[in-house]
């Protein structure tokens, strides 16, 4: 079964939003063409408490963008962005959502970031997200959305490790830190991870 997995294309990651990606919205026009051409489209979402220690201002005197350790794990510490129930943390308005089977939450625990689709980043608590797939009889998945060199990086390598094979849909992901993206690319291709755009991609 043909999978695509859409990573937090959400209202605070796109341009004016707190802690907006670069051209995040150019990338959704791509996404919703792509979408026909799968079997099963699922989702993830940021979905963050307001006291979310990921949050530099959960902690005084710091600012986004500054990094500490939290709980054990190296931590970057982001805008306010989001939060659960607030306009924010919805899909944005123009993502089709009719193909869209689940959406799987993360980042729910105040306590431990969760970039993943599939795992907090402390690797305890699951999404639920590859018992799902797997159920389906899926070994394929195709990925995009946002930040491509965040959290759709680290779903994909989450992905490996569950044993799926990942393949990364460039122009329809866009990166928070573009200068950085060309290294982590190369490091998804040594990985195994199959790097292509939706030009590539053709309809069932």
């Amino acid at each position: 079964m043909k999978t695509l997995i859409i990573i937090d294309v959400q209202n605070d990651f796109m341009p004016g939003g707190p802690l907006e990606v670069p051209r995040g919205n150019m990338i959704v026009p791509v996404i919703n063409k792509v979408q026909s051409y799968f079997d099963l489209v699922v989702a993830t979402q940021d979905w963050h408490p307001k006291n979310h220690k990921s949050f530099a201002s959960s902690h005084f005197g710091k600012k986004p963008f500054d990094r500490i350790v939290l709980n054990g794990v190296n931590q970057t510490l982001w805008p306010d962005h989001c939060i659960q129930g607030s306009p924010g943390a919805e899909l944005y308005q123009d993502i089709e959502s009719n193909r869209i089977a689940a959406i799987f939450r993360k980042g729910m625990d105040p306590e431990v970031d969760s970039y993943s689709g599939f795992y907090d980043n402390n690797r305890q608590l699951s999404t639920g997200l590859s018992g799902y797939l797997k159920d389906k009889g899926i070994s394929e998945v195709h990925f995009c959305g946002l930040a491509a060199d965040i959290c759709v990086y680290y779903s994909i390598l989450d992905s490996i490790l569950e044993g799926f094979y990942a393949t990364l849909i460039e122009d329809a992901s866009s990166p928070l830190f573009p200068d950085k993206f060309d290294d982590i690319k190369c490091e998804l291709a040594k990985l195994g991870v199959h790097i292509i755009t939706s030009s590539d991609l053709h309809p069932k």
